[in-house]
């Protein structure tokens, strides 16, 4: 048994070290400026929002300011908030759409975002945002130079998540490095291979592209929206998913239980709602992360080598998103914490759902309302 708890997590990360395409080295960002298009193509941002009072003014304070040369508009769709989010918005000079309410079969965000689309009328591309993040200047910019000089029909940017109390960077950095694993973005980019995804916070998508695929309609019901979104595209054209420091939420996570939520929101969803799913994927995690400690402290011979060596790797492939978050390496060493952490949010996950609560979000337990 000692030779499995050392063995199996060894042989794990040297897999995902190897075999994820290099996902843990973080190449994949937005620091290369693509040439100017000869031309600005027109853009219209849609933003959907729903009790975003408080982060409201400086989100789309963010995209009111953007230097972009060509044609550009910013819609905010309010999803019926109760804070004041619309008034807030229009304070600035931003056009507001009040949302309708929402049919059977979609989520509360998807059915703002469609209201939005179908407002904004025949841009060349149409930048999906959310209500707390905040742009800098030039990132529209940045993302329709990329997309027009590499021909791609979704750009897609990870906005850098707030990471500031303890609980942020124990949970956040890892909350991405998973998010890489499962969808390594070299993968993403790469037109030959048929992974697929996006970061719903940041999303320059090609009209025409996103109308031949079906429109925003084919993943009305989607908790996980922006993978849905991803797939949808890549089957149109080309896509592309980096890390940036050019949008950033502006949502700071009040201890752990608000990182659980988010986690827990989505997680059992990403299992396509299986208990099969959710038992492996509970085990593996148990193998893959806690096993590698316990038979470091505990086990003796070439077992213990073996845990001490994968404890380690994964402590080097957790190194370059630590980086990125600009913290301390030695937090790569909690990474069995946090995997045991983040394998019960996934359980949680399972809970709320069979509770009836699955995808709660603003109020609304949304997984329960796919059809």
């Amino acid at each position: 048994m000692s030779l499995v708890f050392g063995f199996v997590p060894l042989a794990s990360w040297l897999y995902l070290l190897f075999g994820r395409g290099f996902f843990w080295l973080t190449r994949e960002r937005d620091d290369k400026d693509a040439p100017a298009p000869q031309g600005w193509p027109s853009v219209v941002a849609v933003v959907p929002a729903r009790d975003e009072a408080d982060v409201i003014a400086r989100s789309i304070g963010s995209l009111m300011a953007q230097d972009y040369a060509g044609k550009f508009r910013v819609i905010l769709v309010d999803d019926q908030s109760g804070d004041g989010t619309g008034d807030a918005a229009r304070a600035l000079g931003c056009e507001v759409l009040s949302g309708a309410p929402r049919p059977p079969g979609w989520t509360g965000k998807l059915w703002a975002v469609k209201q939005g689309i179908d407002h904004a009328g025949t841009p060349d591309y149409l930048w999906l945002t959310d209500a707390d993040i905040a742009h800098t200047p030039d990132n529209l910019s940045k993302l329709v130079a990329r997309a027009e000089a590499d021909g791609l029909v979704l750009t897609s940017l990870m906005a850098k998540l707030h990471c500031a109390s303890l609980a942020e960077k124990l949970l956040i950095p890892a909350f991405v490095f998973f998010f890489d694993m499962l969808f390594p973005f070299g993968w993403v980019n790469d037109r030959r291979n048929a992974t697929a995804a996006a970061a719903g916070g940041c999303m320059l998508v090609k009209r025409e592209a996103l109308e031949r695929a079906g429109g925003i309609d084919i993943i009305r019901s989607e908790i996980i929206d922006d993978c849905a979104l991803g797939r949808a595209m890549k089957a149109q054209g080309a896509i592309w998913l980096g890390l940036t420091d050019r949008a950033v939420s502006l949502r700071p996570y009040d201890g752990m239980g608000e990182i659980r939520h988010m986690v827990a929101r989505s997680a059992y969803a990403q299992l396509s709602y299986s208990p099969l799913l959710l038992a492996g994927a509970v085990i593996g995690m148990m193998l893959v992360y806690a096993a590698a400690p316990f038979a470091a402290v505990f086990a003796h011979g070439p077992a213990q080598a073996a845990g001490i060596a994968a404890w380690a790797l994964m402590a080097l492939a957790f190194a370059p998103m630590l980086r990125f978050y600009r913290l301390s390496p030695f937090w790569g060493l909690a990474l069995p914490l946090i995997g045991a952490l983040y394998g019960a949010f996934t359980l949680d996950s399972a809970l709320q759902h069979w509770r009836g609560r699955g995808g709660m979000w603003k109020g609304r337990a949304q997984a329960m309302d796919r059809t």
